[in-house]
């Protein structure tokens, strides 16, 4: 089982690196944001789903991104659902498999394994 840091979400991940990074609190961020301190910490997790664009430009905003950091939160945050579904309808029988089996196996990968998947994608 992986711990709570292996839990969150791209886009949380990011979020909490800020946050700490300009040593400010949960409670703090959430005030300023309208959002009280559990919801903002549950998206840090990955308890929550995909955070709204508009939320992301409330935190690019607090954080007073650069245009390009701005466009890496907007895709970090699209790649944050933590219950993603994947429509194979119309794919090959592999690109069905390929589904099939990740969602069978992503909680055994280590990693290692993740960390090449992702290059891989990353690739193409």
């Amino acid at each position: 089982m992986r711990d709570a840091v292996g839990a969150m979400t791209p886009f949380g991940e990011r979020v909490r690196k800020l946050r700490t990074a300009k040593d400010v609190s949960l409670k703090t961020m959430a005030a300023a944001l309208g959002v009280s301190a559990a919801y903002l910490s549950a998206l840090e997790h990955g308890h929550r789903g995909r955070p709204s664009p508009g939320f992301v430009q409330q935190v690019s905003a607090f954080f007073n991104l650069a245009w390009d950091d701005v466009d890496e939160l907007k895709r970090l945050a699209e790649l944050s659902n933590p219950r993603i579904t994947v429509d194979t309808a119309g794919l090959t029988p592999a690109a069905t498999e390929l589904a099939n089996r990740l969602a069978e196996t992503i909680g055994t990968l280590d990693d290692e394994q993740i960390a090449a998947l992702l290059a891989r994608l990353r690739m193409r």
